[in-house]
């Protein structure tokens, strides 16, 4: 449609005669979406619905940078007490603290943080305290000594003066 409306010719007519001659052509047969109900038609208007879609496709999100921090927080406690060893917690808790150290030093755009770093021994316990029971390890029998070790710590001690099993 790129050729420009002739002269003479009312701006309604010329529009109706372009779209009479596309589904003549068959331009608007097996359109995606044909038949489907259009997607929030219940929603209430929003002027930014299209810049909500667009962030919504990409996967991305917009977030003040003490929110985004919040979430974070909150993501990385979940991902500390899912964790598999003490040393991956303890990682989790140090990135995290860092990050809120570093936003806790500069000035801040949105609300405040209401953040402070988490203390590592505390998360590392409630870890420990969420975590199964683990059996214990069978204890190893006491070594077998044979008797010449043992005729030579006698020796030892007599020469001491202690005797053996006092």
């Amino acid at each position: 449609m790129t050729e420009r409306k002739p002269a003479g010719l009312s701006f309604e007519s010329w529009v109706d005669q372009q779209i009479r001659e596309a589904q003549e052509r068959g331009e608007f047969e097996n359109l995606p979406g044909t038949g489907e109900p259009l997607p929030d038609v219940d929603e209430p208007y929003d002027e930014l619905w299209w810049v909500k879609q667009k962030l919504a496709r990409e996967g991305l999100s917009f977030l003040p940078p003490t929110l985004a921090l919040r979430k974070e927080a909150e993501d990385a406690l979940a991902a500390a007490s899912a964790a598999a060893s003490e040393a991956e917690v303890r990682r989790i808790v140090l990135e995290i603290n860092e990050k809120i150290r570093t936003l806790l030093r500069e000035p801040t755009q949105g609300p405040p943080l209401n953040l402070v770093p988490y203390d590592v021994e505390d998360v590392v316990a409630d870890w420990r305290a969420r975590r199964p029971a683990q059996p214990e390890s069978p204890a190893a029998p006491p070594p077998v000594l044979s008797s010449r070790p043992r005729g030579l710590l006698r020796r030892l001690l007599r020469r001491r003066g202690a005797r053996p099993g006092a």
